[in-house]
């Protein structure tokens, strides 16, 4: 799970200020009012919308904004009609990259996504390209700094509320990976034993990694990474690389 683990901690060292939480919002209001229309506002009976709702209040995001992007989905409140879109392709040295949007003009996007994965030294492949080399999982993080139970009994915890795996990081940080059945169920779980969560959401992880130790080629694909989570309509990027620490030190 390189590929995601090390990319969301590459943007941890890299998070924006305060001033930039517009745009987090704007993406977070996105997901919201697409998860509302698609199934309803019930978030005991939306899945999608219940962890949409849970990732903006990880973020700080305001009730009000939360409630205004539930009702825009419903109909209740006026909106652009955005619509749910993946793009795949690669990056140098045959990265494969996995992107998540939400566009209200499919044409627009998918030539400013093309024009940057080119820039970068990428291609923009066909729907299917790529996707078959990644799974969704749940995907938690806990931070050993902050945990209050030794590492068997975080371990315990996790697999027997149904978790597939645990690691270590290097950062100190504990990724557990679970099927999507089981994501909640173990979330809880650790909560309930007062385990504090520093990140969950449903991700796209790699079922294999290509490990990229040239500086010049790692140095491009974090470059790719940043200038397509920085596009307006991306949600989420994906990416299949090994990039060894000492390079994503030097970014």
């Amino acid at each position: 799970m390189a590929g995601h683990s090390k990319w969301a901690n590459t943007k941890h060292r890299k998070a924006r200020a305060d001033a930039q939480k517009g745009k987090i919002f704007t993406k977070l209001a996105r997901e919201i009012t697409v998860a509302a229309r698609e199934g309803g506002e019930d978030l005991d009976t939306n899945f999608s919308l219940r962890l949409a709702v849970q990732k903006a209040r990880d973020n700080n995001m305001p009730s009000d904004n939360i409630q205004r992007a539930i009702q825009r989905g419903t109909g209740s409140q006026e909106g652009s009609n955005y619509e749910q879109a993946s793009y795949e392709g690669y990056a140098v040295g045959g990265i494969a990259i996995l992107l998540e949007a939400m566009t209200d003009n499919r044409n627009r996007t998918v030539a400013e996504i093309r024009h940057i994965i080119s820039r970068h030294g990428g291609s923009l492949g066909e729907s299917g390209c790529v996707a078959w080399m990644f799974n969704r999982k749940g995907y938690i993080t806990v931070n050993q700094k902050v945990l209050d139970i030794d590492e068997d009994d975080l371990m315990t915890a996790a697999l027997e509320a149904g978790a597939e795996d645990i690691d270590l990081e290097n950062d100190g940080t504990y990724s557990i990976t679970t099927s999507l059945d089981n994501f909640e169920a173990v979330k809880d779980h650790l909560q309930q034993k007062g385990i504090a969560i520093a990140s969950a959401e449903v991700t796209m992880l790699p079922a294999n990694t290509i490990e990229v130790s040239d500086p010049e080629a790692a140095d491009r694909i974090i470059r790719l990474m940043e200038a397509l989570d920085d596009h307006d309509d991306v949600q989420n990027v994906y990416a299949n690389f090994d990039i060894p620490d000492e390079l994503l030190i030097e970014q």
